[in-house]
């Protein structure tokens, strides 16, 4: 559990104004941008920028927030040190917004060092420009900091980045404040992504359905969310959001970002994930830590930096990405695992869905903790930038699916049992549509204790009976349940019934 913060005590030197401030070049184009970081740009291919950092994932265990952690004073000191040096030295300072939904939209303002340009040039690709509002939420990124650090002060809006030249620290430093924000309003932020599919139901109506897809990176999200599912006009299915995502209580899904995804890339494979790979191979996209020859060659294959490799990619060159980015209604939330016991799906009830909220079990991956990728973790709503009470945001997502009777489904992109039995693309593309639609019949089973499908039109499902896979399934499974009551219990503010209803 978290321990108690302390309240932030008010900032001693306040960031430069990009308007009057000498030393920073303040929304510069693009264009600009790509020339101040020609410098370490090895242009692919595609004529794409393609880039290598220090730091190639988040720096998690690096990180702490006001409201979670008690902030000593060298805690503060950093980020008045963060300030003052933003203060001394040629800077960028970029502008954009998050989100467009009226009750949803923040601006946030990006301090980098010219040196660094590179940072600036990727995350101004993520978000739309600003209209020339006060920023929201500001974030400095000093990579050249003799320490990493990561320090926030939510209610503040602002972050620290120090010694870390990850672009993906500037991303989730507003995100983070994004779901904190949403949260304070009602809300509740997740890290999730969203998408709208329009299918002929059991009866041959047309009828759209809103999905949402919650899970940690690298475990097929951005694959799912992007997919058209190989529909056909007048059926069709088009991705909104890639990563976070609001759930307000009227039940629509307000997105955050307009403009681009930071999708991983590793593995990244034309005849599974054409959208992505278009986009990916485009002369908009830019790179990060991807394996790109000096003569401009791409292997998406190559791990030679990271296996955490990236590339931000423009929505205009998803062929499945909606103009929009906000849901207007949600109707199913799809919790995504690779946990080799659990079945390729399930229908939970409300209760179960909120113990799978706080269970959130995944595998680590390179972009939380590389030491430790491919170990099971278990990361509360799959969602690492939770700021604040985690048993409350739990109790939170149970009030909001009651309320707004949304159906939930547990997911698993994985294998089954030991690697026996993969579920792949295809599969997991043909349960999503066929949910959508309303004709799998469901059937309540004994020994997994959950409602799984008894047909699946286009899947023979009884090929994929997750107990036949597992030796000793019923051990196993005792074993996962003891443990997920144990994790869960831990939560002292979390509702009984969440905990009563581990399956």
């Amino acid at each position: 559990m978290s321990e108690t913060g302390t309240e932030s005590r008010p900032l001693g030197r306040q960031l430069p104004d990009p308007a009057t401030a000498s030393n920073v070049r303040y929304n510069p184009p693009l264009g600009e941008l790509r020339e101040l970081a020609e410098p370490d740009e090895t242009t692919t291919e595609f004529g794409s920028p393609s880039f290598v950092s220090d730091s190639r994932s988040r720096s998690a265990d690096r990180t702490k927030n006001a409201v979670d952690h008690a902030f000593a004073e060298r805690d503060h000191e950093l980020v008045d040190e963060a300030i003052d040096d933003a203060g001394t030295r040629e800077m960028l300072c970029v502008d954009r917004l998050l989100g467009r939904h009226p009750d949803a939209t923040f601006c946030c303002r990006l301090y980098v060092p010219a040196e660094h340009a590179r940072i600036a040039l990727a995350w101004a690709n993520l978000f739309e420009p600003s209209d020339g509002r006060e920023p929201d939420f500001r974030t400095v990124q000093l990579p050249d900091y003799d320490e990493t650090a990561i320090r926030i002060l939510p209610d503040d809006g602002l972050t620290a980045v120090l010694g870390s030249d990850y672009t993906g620290e500037a991303k989730k430093s507003f995100l983070r404040l994004f779901m904190y924000r949403i949260k304070q309003q009602g809300g509740l932020g997740l890290h999730a992504g969203s998408k709208r599919v329009r299918v002929r139901d059991a009866d041959g109506d047309l009828r759209d359905v809103g999905q949402l897809f919650m899970g940690l990176s690298a475990t097929g999200k951005s694959t799912l969310t992007a997919h058209g599912c190989w529909l056909e006009d007048p059926e069709g299915a088009v991705m909104l959001q890639d990563d976070v995502c609001a759930l307000l209580p009227d039940g629509s899904v307000p997105g955050g970002e307009g403009k681009g995804l930071f999708i991983k890339t590793i593995g990244l494979d034309e005849s599974e994930q054409p959208g992505l790979y278009r986009a990916a191979t485009d002369a908009s996209a830019i790179l990060e830590n991807v394996a790109v020859d000096d003569d401009g060659t791409v292997d998406f294959d190559d791990p030679r930096h990271t296996t955490n490799a990236r590339a931000i990619v423009q929505r205009d060159e998803l062929p499945s990405a909606a103009d929009e980015i906000d849901l207007d209604r949600l109707d199913q939330i799809f919790f995504i695992t690779r946990n080799p016991l659990v079945p390729p799906v399930a229908k939970l009830s409300t209760e179960q869905a909120a113990a799978a909220f706080m269970l959130g079990e995944s595998i680590e991956t390179s972009a939380g903790d590389p030491s430790r990728a491919g170990e099971s973790i278990r990361v509360v709503g799959t969602n690492p930038f939770i700021v604040g009470s985690e048993g409350e945001e739990g109790n939170a997502f149970y009030g909001l699916v009651d309320l707004l009777d949304v159906d939930c489904y547990l997911l698993n992109t994985g294998s089954l049992g030991d690697e026996a039995k993969d579920v792949g693309v295809a599969e997991s593309v043909t349960i999503l549509t066929e949910v959508a639609r309303g004709t799998i019949e469901w059937t309540d089973d004994d020994c997994t204790g959950l409602t799984i499908p008894e047909s699946v039109p286009g899947l023979e499902i009884g090929d994929y009976y997750v107990p036949e896979y597992v030796d000793d399934y019923d051990a196993a499974l005792a074993d996962l349940r003891r443990e997920r009551r144990e994790y869960l219990a831990q939560f002292d503010d979390l509702r009984e019934g969440i905990l009563e209803a581990v399956y």
